[in-house]
């Protein structure tokens, strides 16, 4: 597969990007104070992992099969997230889980614009894909804030 130029800056800010997600819930996952948050973002920062990965790939030349009717929303605890958040932290981890979701709404409207300026329906479906499962990620955070007080 030969990409454009544009494509290929595209998928450098989705790198970028990914980078940046997997950094992040990285580092809210070592100071989260409910043990759901902090496999919350372990879980997510490990998803994004795989959406790089994914990037690397296109960048490379390869596209790699998408999983049909399949996304990260499976992963996450489907029993909800009431009473994780200690009073004492609610201040910092409404902070961190709002950080998170501005930076998830940015990926889905980089991925979002991706979408759109990419030559090979192959290439367009994997972005979609990736941009499902961040979508999944920010319905997450929203459910962790709600269940907790937070939004």
């Amino acid at each position: 597969m030969t990409l454009t130029q544009k494509e290929i800056m595209l998928l450098e800010d989705a790198k970028k990007q990914e980078q940046l997600c997997i950094d992040k819930y990285n580092k809210h996952a070592e100071v989260a104070a409910g043990p759901k948050l902090k496999t919350l973002f372990q879980t997510m920062a490990s998803i994004e992992g795989e959406h790089l990965n994914t990037i690397n790939q296109l960048l490379s030349g390869n596209v790699p099969q998408v999983p049909t009717g399949s996304s990260s929303r499976s992963r996450f605890d489907q029993s909800g997230y009431k009473g994780d958040c200690p009073d004492s932290a609610k201040q910092q981890t409404q902070y961190m889980c709002a950080d998170c979701l501005a930076m998830e709404k940015h990926a889905s409207s980089l991925y979002n614009t991706s979408i759109f300026e990419m030559c090979q329906p192959a290439v367009r479906d994997v972005l979609n894909h990736i941009q499902k499962e961040e979508q999944e990620h920010g319905e997450q955070l929203f459910r962790y804030m709600s269940d907790n007080g937070l939004y």
